[in-house]
């Protein structure tokens, strides 16, 4: 689910979960692991394989697991966010297609991001559920004022639009998008470490207490929920319907 290739001094880390690769327990489980092991790495890129960087949390495991799996998944969710967000090495993101949902608040949980193909966006609310906090305080880390209309609305941007709000960095084509990464995370690697770490500690402090505040078993109370577990069903209906 997690695929690790070493590019030089660069650790390339990619989601490799089905055709858009989807957030589950495994997966989120694997991806935190994985960062964990690469805490002394000179830098690091994450992408997905396929047409997809992330599509997001797999809904129709999430529901069928019930509230025992639904607590599970979103601790290890909240887990997942913080591994990126908080990772003291450089996190370059190359986004190779849609990041949905979980899989744009990892990309913001970047150091840098590039983008080539497909759209990025937080649909939560048109799903039903709640953010929790380290997902909101990672978006708005990164698009300040513009975080409120993203979450509220649900759109999904392009890349030219997601470049125009700050969510992503570059755009790039498609064929020269983990090249441009690369390029980036080595440059981030000749930093010296200690340097970087400090740096990115102190941009990020007011970000990760606010993550740090959060109640995660309100959140998970809310999933848990009757109205919100039937949001779930419906939107999936509703995804079931179009195809």
């Amino acid at each position: 689910m997690i695929g690790v290739e070493q590019r030089g001094a660069v650790s390339v880390v990619r989601f490799e979960n089905g055709p858009v690769n989807v957030l589950d327990l495994d997966t989120l489980r694997e991806f935190t692991s994985t960062l964990a092991g690469l805490v002394d790495a000179p830098a690091v890129v994450l992408t997905g394989a396929g047409r997809a960087f992330s599509a997001g949390v797999d809904l129709k495991r999430l529901y069928e697991g019930g509230e025992t799996y639904t607590r599970e998944f979103l601790l290890a969710l909240g887990g997942a966010f913080r591994a990126v967000f908080d990772h003291p090495r450089p996190v370059v993101a190359a986004v190779n297609g849609h990041a949905i949902a979980g899989g744009c608040v990892i990309a913001a949980g970047c150091d840098y991001r590039f983008m080539s193909a497909g759209t990025i966006g937080v649909t939560e609310l048109l799903v039903g559920v709640p953010f929790p906090a380290t997902a909101l305080e990672a978006i708005r880390y990164v698009v300040g004022p513009r975080t409120a209309a993203l979450v509220n609305t649900g759109r999904t941007l392009r890349p030219d639009e997601a470049l125009a709000i700050g969510l992503v960095d570059e755009v790039v084509a498609p064929e020269g998008l983990l090249d441009a990464a690369l390029a980036r995370a080595e440059a981030f690697a000749a930093i010296p470490a200690v340097s970087f770490a400090m740096t990115k500690a102190a941009l990020r402090a007011d970000a990760s207490r606010l993550m740090a505040g959060g109640s995660t078993d309100e959140v998970i109370e809310v999933w848990n929920s009757p109205a919100v577990r039937a949001a779930i069903s419906a939107y999936l209906e509703s995804l079931a319907k179009r195809r």
